[in-house]
């Protein structure tokens, strides 16, 4: 943070010096930003949301409490029934299923 004050605190260019390259570094900084974290945050994020529009009766899936199990009904509030063992079902939001248990299966 200290260094980033610095920048911007450093005061006028030197006479004859282009004022646009002394805030060149600040700029660079914010494009490996965007580029390294923004970008693949978003990316996840959109790829997150088409699993969970996907999901079908009878996948097998995971959610984020570490349940595996497959999924019995699809409720239009958002919720899912998710069979953990014969004849033991419970209701979970979908935005807690993170994962496929077949993409486990794959590594």
């Amino acid at each position: 943070m200290n260094n980033l004050l610095y920048i911007i605190l450093m005061g006028a260019p030197k006479e004859g010096e282009n004022p646009i390259m002394s805030f060149l570094p600040l700029v660079a900084i914010i494009i490996v930003f965007y580029f390294f974290m923004i970008r693949p945050q978003v990316k996840r994020q959109k790829e997150l949301k088409n699993f969970r529009s996907a999901l079908e009766k009878g996948d097998k899936v995971i959610t984020t409490g570490g349940i595996y199990g497959k999924i019995s009904d699809i409720k239009d509030d958002g919720t899912l029934l998710v069979e953990i063992d014969n004849n033991v079902r419970i209701k979970v939001d979908i935005n807690s299923v993170v994962k496929d248990s077949a993409d486990l299966q794959k590594k």
